[in-house]
């Protein structure tokens, strides 16, 4: 398997033989503007895109597009059972003060490997941008690693470069649309309709586990993870036992590294719905 985890599997099966049909690009002046060319092969490609500078904002807006061909799938943030998260390096930039990436809402997916938690489409990354010099372009680069995966599991790699001034950009709609998957921060307890009521740690040693109470329209779920990412905790199942009107989710704290401290230790809980998708940080006490 590529990474080496706690809890790590290996994906197994046989070579793929999807055929992927090159990626159609959008011809045209204005719209070669907008975005990077793809960095692409039969599996999956990147590119960077560009927004409009909103009113008001200091900010340039951007994004990494990943397209997957059919039937393959990407990680997210933290994978799950095995895995490998994307990993954007944007060291080579210039005129860049700091970068900001949003991470869409992923999903849950089962195989014999275990659970990972993956993009299966494709996949805007929201990038917020502040400039050392506002009144300056960016100049932005792109070194990304990752992983695909079909039956088989192969590495990635791209690179990408896109000049940003913050003019009007043909690519604001799909912009948009990414930064509305992308989880908004909530406190523990809110009352909204997707919200995450309570969490509850018990037990001690390998005993210990925790359970969470979430509200919101089906289908709902939840994903975890620890402090740093050092932690490889299980995904949360949905069990029985849930107040009227919740949902309950639970698992065992397990995958923590060694000398690390349980108690008090701040999670970060993503639960995700047709609705929508929230964050919310919770300690374990």
């Amino acid at each position: 398997m590529i990474a080496s985890r706690l809890r790590q599997r290996r994906h197994r099966g046989a070579a793929c033989t999807v055929i992927f049909l090159a990626f159609t690009l959008v011809s045209g002046a204005a719209y070669a503007a907008d975005a990077s060319s793809w960095d692409a092969d039969a599996r999956a490609g990147v590119r960077l895109i560009a927004g409009s500078r909103p009113a008001g904002d200091a900010a340039l807006h951007a994004g990494v597009e990943l397209k997957l061909a059919p039937g393959w799938k990407t990680y997210w943030r933290y994978p799950g059972d095995s895995g490998v998260p994307p990993r954007f390096d944007f060291a080579d930039s210039q005129n860049v003060k700091s970068i900001a990436i949003g991470w869409p809402a992923p999903h849950r997916h089962r195989d014999d490997s275990g659970t990972t938690i993956v993009y299966t489409d494709d996949v805007i990354f929201p990038l917020r941008i502040v400039p050392q010099d506002p009144a300056k372009p960016v100049k932005l680069s792109l070194k990304i690693g990752y992983a695909v995966c079909e039956k088989l599991c192969v590495p990635a790699d791209g690179h990408a470069e896109l000049v940003l001034d913050g003019a009007p950009s043909s690519l604001d709609a799909e912009l948009t649309a990414a930064q509305a998957q992308v989880p908004r921060p909530e406190r523990l307890g809110d009352a909204a309709p997707l919200a995450v009521r309570a969490v509850h740690y018990e037990g001690s040693g390998d005993h210990a586990h925790v359970t969470v109470d979430v509200v919101g329209p089906d289908p709902v779920d939840l994903f975890v993870e620890g402090p740093t990412p050092e932690w490889a905790l299980p995904v949360p199942e949905q069990v029985p036992g849930a107040p009227a009107g919740l949902h309950r989710f639970a698992f065992v704290v397990d995958g923590v590294p060694p000398d690390a401290k349980v108690d008090g230790a701040l999670l970060t809980f993503t639960l995700t719905s047709g609705a929508g998708a929230v964050e919310v940080k919770a300690p374990l006490d």
